[in-house]
């Protein structure tokens, strides 16, 4: 792109407008080409992420920074809006397995689409290689969302 739009500086500056002075709406295709031009330099220019702002939950499990537990709250009542499953794949075979984080935040996306407060009772297993995949591994839970809203601690805590 930058080479044709070099190409046509030169090509204006060898041989100048064009004789006998403007061709009627030249002005009007010279900025319609000069805006195809922009659209297309910034579209091939990498976007600006945006600060994502942070995410508040209802309650939060610590050790993952997402509301997934492997154990069931007791602390609160709760209705059961469906049952969330989610497999981790590996790139290659020389990738790191899926850590309990990546699991845990598969698992959330999945339940923040059914409008759930927390995923309770998650469970995981070992990678797996099928025909599509170097490693899978596959992960269940259930997504609640909570009755009411009372006091609630900012950290649910594992039964004792």
């Amino acid at each position: 792109m930058r080479k044709a739009v070099a190409n046509a500086l030169a090509f204006m500056q060898t041989f100048g407008p064009p004789a006998g002075g403007p061709v009627p709406g030249e002005e009007l295709m010279i900025r319609v080409a000069a805006s195809i031009a922009l659209a297309l330099v910034l579209a091939a220019s990498p976007a600006v992420a945006k600060d994502k702002a942070a995410k508040t939950y209802v309650v939060v499990n610590a050790d993952v920074g997402v509301p997934v537990f492997p154990y069931d709250l007791t602390d609160r009542p709760y209705e059961v809006v469906g049952e969330v499953k989610a497999g981790v794949r590996k790139a290659s075979v020389f990738s790191k397995e899926a850590s309990q984080k990546k699991i845990y935040e598969e698992l959330w996306e999945r339940a923040e689409k059914l409008h759930a407060d927390a995923v309770v009772n998650a469970k995981y297993g070992d990678s797996h290689v099928s025909a599509l995949s170097w490693g899978k591994t596959n992960a269940t839970g259930t997504a609640v969302r909570f009755k009411s809203s009372g006091t609630l601690p900012a950290a649910a805590q594992p039964p004792r």
